[in-house]
């Protein structure tokens, strides 16, 4: 029943993603969280499990990403670099944070993510910007310092993150921070597993086929099924207006959310 779950997970994430152009980790993460616990993990291991694995999810989903987002000439590679390696040294710094903290206390901060994300694909309207890409080198700093520190606090591939922060202190073109958000995660999602990898080597209590906090089972099982249908999804957006199931997805991740910080078994709903 677990495996089913993963593969219906995997083919989700992956269908949404390349229709509606958004990361899947608000749903990867929290099913993992539940399939894991339902096992018999403790709920701090399998938050940090959950995150771990996601990033190594990601990590192949990037390289695919960035290469379609090449072939439209809208990644700055050299941006997209120096971003990508700062980024990723300060993953560890996320992860190391996450290795300490309550299990609880990271349920809380991820669904408060959740939330946010919903809430800004809700009121998102593109931005239009005038000239050319800012190249202060200070702001690419500290820029790469955020990405990469919530990149291992929370396990995502932060492009909810970084496209909004990219457009307005970079002054990028919308065009331009997608396609370079998503060569930045390639560094960041690699960072951040590698993290994960490394913090949870010889922790008692993780699932099987684990190497630190990264289940390599759930990985195949998640990659194998979001990876081609990505694909399907990108095909559809094609087909059909998306606007609906952009609804639909933001109402998922607020219950996601919500679920993950305990709103409802606070108000005793049994949902």
């Amino acid at each position: 029943m677990f495996i089913i779950a993963l593969l219906l997970t995997g083919a989700l994430v992956g269908t949404v993603s390349g229709l509606l152009g958004v990361g899947g980790c608000f749903i990867m993460i929290p099913v993992q969280f539940w399939i894991l616990t339902a096992m018999g993990i403790d709920p701090s291991i399998a938050i940090r499990v959950a995150f771990g694995t996601n990033l190594l999810v990601v990590f192949p989903t990037a390289i695919s990403g960035s290469l379609r987002h090449h072939k439209k000439e809208v990644v700055l590679w050299r941006q997209a670099t120096t971003l990508g390696l700062i980024s990723m040294v300060f993953t560890f710094a996320g992860a190391y944070v996450a290795s300490i903290l309550s299990g609880s206390i990271l349920k809380v901060i991820f669904g408060l993510a959740i939330l946010l994300g919903a809430l800004r694909m809700a009121t998102a309207h593109p931005i239009r910007v005038q000239g050319e890409p800012h190249a202060n080198p200070v702001t690419y700093v500290l820029l790469g310092i955020i990405f990469g520190f919530v990149t291992g606090l929370i396990g995502i591939g932060g492009g909810v993150l970084m496209v909004p922060l990219m457009v307005i202190f970079l002054n990028y073109h919308m065009h331009e921070a997608v396609g370079t958000s998503t060569a930045i995660m390639i560094f960041t999602s690699l960072g951040g597993a590698i993290a994960y990898m490394f913090y949870g080597l010889n922790v008692s209590g993780l699932p099987p086929y684990s190497i630190g906090y990264i289940n390599l089972l759930q990985w195949v099982l998640l990659a194998g099924t979001s990876t081609p249908m990505a694909q399907f999804g990108a095909h559809l957006a094609h087909k059909i207006n998306p606007k609906s199931l952009k609804w639909i997805f933001i109402i998922v991740m607020i219950y996601m959310g919500l679920k993950m910080i305990g709103i409802f078994s606070w108000l005793h709903l049994p949902i």
